[in-house]
This record gives C-alpha cells, sequence and structure tokens, in this order.
C-alpha cells in the first residue's frame, strides 16, 4: 500500500544530560552531576515518529506545537530526521523532559511546560494526510492531543489500519482499531485489573477486558523482555517471545514506540495480526539489544536438563519443586524442519523446562495414513531430545496427548500459531489443560513449512529425474 505512515499524538522534547558525579552536595545529602554532554531528540509521539523514519519509510506527524523555542527546536530536529510535521496549535509551552545520567543510570527527570493545554483544531492539511495514510499509529502521550474531537472523528473514517498505542491518562482508542498495544502495567491501569495470578493470565484476561470495552480487533499486551500477548477473536492467545533476551541493556526508552511502529508499518502492508505482532517483537528486541534500552536487566537462568532427572515426569517434579513453570508441547515431528523449530524455540523461552509429546508410529499412521511416518518414533525421538531448547521427549500411542497430559500436568501446553491463527478454533486439549490451572498459547510458526510439504516436493523432484534419466 502506498502513502506515509502517520504517527498522530502529543509530540516531547527530550533532553539528555550525562556527566560523572563525583561528589555529593555539601547542603544537601544528593550526588552532584559535572555535566559532559547534552543531546536534545524528540520525545514522545516524536521519538515513534523517528524510529518509523529509521526503517526507511515515508513518515509524516500530526502534533501540537507551541509557539516557543521548545516547539522550534523539535519541530527542526524532525525535519533532520525527514519526517514531515503536521502541526496543530497547541498553547503554552512544548512538553519537555530532562534526564540527568550518569554511569549508564539515570539519576533524575526534570520535566517542564506545565499541564497540558487542549489544542487548537486540525487543519485540512492534517484531515487529508490521514486520508492518504498507509497506515496509522496514534501514540498517546496522555496530554491531549488525542482527545481533540474532529481529530478522533478523522481517525474514526480513516480507511487504513490504525494501531492505538495508549496512555493511561489518555481516552479510549476510537472504535473499530485494528490494533491497541499497551504495555502490562498500562494495560492494568486501563482495566483496573488487580493482577491476580501470572503475568499471562493477567495480559490474556485483562486483554480481552479492554478488547470488548474499547471495541477494537485486538491488544498486543507487551510483556518487556517476555515478548507480547496477542488477545484477538479466538479463545487462545498468542504468546510471542522475543528472538533472544540480552544479558544487560541499557535503555528501553523507545522500545515500545519502536513495537507500534513496526506493527503499524506490517499490518499498512497486509501483513495479518499475528505476523504484524510477531515482527514488532523482533524489531524492538533488536532495538533493545543495540542498546537503546535501560532499567531491564534478565539474568540467564539455568536450564535443569533430562540428564539430571532419569524420566519427564523426574524432570516435571524438579521443575516444580524449584519454583519453576513446566512447558509442553505436542505432535508427529515426522521430518523436522525449521516450522518445526521455530515452534519448539519459542515454546521453551516460556518456562524452565521443555517437554515434547511425541506420537508414536502408531498414532502417526491412525492420523496421517499408511505412508506414514517416513521416519521411526526412535529416531524423531533422539532427533527431539539433541535439541537444546528440548529437555524431555515422551513417545504417546494415543490419537490425543490427553492421557500424557493429565499425567505430567504442564503450566503451560503450546501448539504452533498455523493451528489457530488470528481467530481460528478452540485447541482439544484446551479444557483438559484448565482442569489443573494450565494455559494453552499458541506462538509463531514459519509461513510454508510442513512435513506433508516436504514429502511433496521430496516426491516430486525424485519423479523429474526418474523421467529425466529414462529420457
Amino acid at each position: 500500500m502506498s502513502g506515509p505512515l502517520v504517527v498522530v499524538g502529543d509530540a516531547l522534547l527530550d533532553r539528555d544530560v550525562t556527566g560523572a558525579v563525583g561528589r555529593v552536595c555539601p547542603d544537601a545529602p544528593v550526588p552532584v552531576l559535572d555535566e559532559r554532554t547534552a543531546v536534545d531528540r524528540p520525545g514522545g509521539a516524536g521519538l515513534a515518529a523517528l524510529l518509523a523514519a529509521a526503517q526507511d519509510t515515508e513518515v509524516a506527524l500530526v502534533t501540537a506545537l507551541a509557539d516557543d523555542a521548545g516547539g522550534a527546536r523539535l519541530a527542526e530536529l524532525l525535519a533532520e530526521a525527514g519526517v514531515a510535521v503536521y502541526p496543530m496549535h497547541l498553547p503554552g509551552a512544548t512538553g519537555e523532559k530532562i534526564r540527568l545520567r550518569a554511569g549508564g543510570q539515570t539519576l533524575l527527570r526534570l520535566d517542564r511546560g506545565g499541564d497540558p493545554q487542549p489544542p487548537g483544531e486540525p487543519p485540512e492539511a492534517v484531515l487529508e494526510v490521514l486520508s492518504q495514510a498507509r497506515a496509522i499509529l496514534v501514540s498517546d502521550y496522555g496530554r491531549g492531543l488525542v482527545r481533540q474531537p474532529a481529530l478522533r472523528a478523522a481517525l474514526a473514517e480513516a480507511s487504513a489500519p490504525v494501531v492505538w498505542d495508549p496512555h493511561p491518562r489518555g481516552p479510549a482508542a476510537v472504535a473499530g482499531v485494528r490494533l491497541t498495544t499497551p504495555n502490562l502495567a498500562e494495560l492494568r491501569q486501563l482495566t483496573g485489573d488487580a493482577g491476580a495470578g501470572s503475568a499471562l493470565s493477567t495480559a490474556t484476561r485483562a486483554g480481552h477486558e479492554l478488547r470488548h470495552r474499547w471495541r477494537v480487533s485486538a491488544v498486543a499486551v507487551t510483556m518487556g523482555p517476555d515478548g507480547a500477548v496477542l488477545c484477538h477473536a479466538g479463545t487462545t492467545p498468542l504468546v510471542v517471545p522475543p528472538p533472544s533476551i540480552p544479558d544487560q541493556v541499557e535503555d528501553t526508552c523507545g522500545a515500545g514506540d519502536r513495537f507500534a511502529a513496526t506493527a503499524a508499518l506490517a499490518l499498512g502492508d497486509g501483513a495479518p495480526l499475528s505476523e504484524a505482532v510477531g515482527a514488532a517483537v523482533a524489531a524492538a528486541s533488536a532495538y533493545v539489544a543495540a542498546g537503546g534500552a535501560a532499567g531491564l536487566h534478565r539474568a540467564p537462568q539455568q536450564r535443569p536438563t533430562a540428564a539430571a532427572a532419569r524420566t519427564a515426569e523426574d524432570l516435571v517434579a524438579k521443575v516444580r519443586a524449584d519454583g519453576g513453570t513446566v512447558v509442553a508441547t505436542g505432535g508427529c515431528f515426522d521430518i523436522l524442519h525449521a516450522g518445526h523449530l521455530a515452534t519448539l524455540q519459542a515454546a521453551s523461552r516460556l518456562g524452565d523446562c521443555l517437554v515434547v509429546c511425541l506420537n508414536s508410529d502408531r498414532s502417526v499412521r491412525g492420523l496421517k495414513g499408511p505412508e506414514r511416518p517416513v521416519n521411526p518414533e526412535a529416531d524423531r525421538a533422539r532427533l527431539l531430545a539433541a535439541l537444546d531448547c528440548v529437555d524431555a521427549v515422551v513417545v504417546f500411542d494415543e490419537p490425543t496427548p490427553h492421557r500424557v497430559l493429565a499425567r505430567l500436568r504442564p503450566d503451560v501446553w503450546v501448539k504452533g500459531g498455523d493451528y489457530a491463527g488470528d481467530g481460528g478454533p478452540e485447541l482439544p486439549e484446551a479444557d483438559l489443560v484448565r482442569r489443573w490451572g494450565g494455559r494453552v498459547v499458541t506462538v509463531p510458526y514459519l509461513a510454508g513449512r510442513s512435513t506433508t510439504g516436504t514429502i511433496s516436493a521430496a516426491r516430486q523432484r525424485g519423479l523429474h529425474l526418474v523421467k529425466g534419466a529414462a529420457v
């Protein structure tokens, strides 16, 4: 789709003052910061627009600017970054955030600009650029821009997909928004959810509550180093773990903006929700790993291995005794391919051990026909057990894994995203897993990878080779 990504929201002027601390103030017990550098950059919705423009895409920013030095500096920085600014009049002063930093840590944040003032009416140019958008990202920073009635009406009538990144002090999204992207803390404030249970259960429960309350298509709850949870029309949430977790991060500022902007661009290009959220998680994770983040540290934990336990049951008991989370997934895994690997790697990041429930040869024949499996169960189990992301393999003989699940009672049961998709059917194991308080989720898969497709392609190649030899 042609047209710009239009970012709509409150832009701020951010200033990072970095220095060194070598003494304490003599008249108060506070450190003295000796300033070394000061860097201005667009903040709020301005940062979202800046990050989107860095992805080599056309970006327009609809925001309110005051007639002051801060507004002029903000407009200058955005123009230098290639962002086309469509201003609305802002009474009062431009909002500023000044962070005082030393040794990679923020010591203090100073906010300027006073209480936000209602912006003026959107000029015709603003309404025109919204009508031409490839996608729209509403980046609400709670200063009142997206409360403006005429602007809200234009957003509600937009034909482009709208992603709404909310703020607890901001208004509800307009009805019909394709995706809203609160983080878990924001979601709890927006819904009043007390947060009972695990983070995953809270994200799922409150995400669906917000989706119904705001009448939006889907809610993607960002979970920091745990990726995102997509709550859509289906009953099973899509959990998207990050591709990797850095040992240390410096500054998380902008990670949510990178997530929302990437999702909006993907939706504007026609991607389904699941792929858009997967791309957004990957982009935000890469942004954090590159040093754009601070305040989050997740030390790697030692995973227990099957070598330290005689059976899968022993492994599960050990993990539970240590207070860990047991994850399980299942399938035939007849010809191990990249799609399988992506699912297994994603599943393993959801807990402290991953148990694979593997269909036996007889079970596969009952499901797939007399010509399957291609590889016997002993070989399939050996290959799976050799993967770093798999901690144990259990072979079951029945058509479904219900009996082995009832024995292991995993905390999380995982299936590949090709099963449920966006609003797909309920997983057949869902009711069973929920009986003991377990969670059922799907994870992303790699499109175009399947055992059936691999076998068919191999047969076609073999047929061509035979014909060629005959000639």
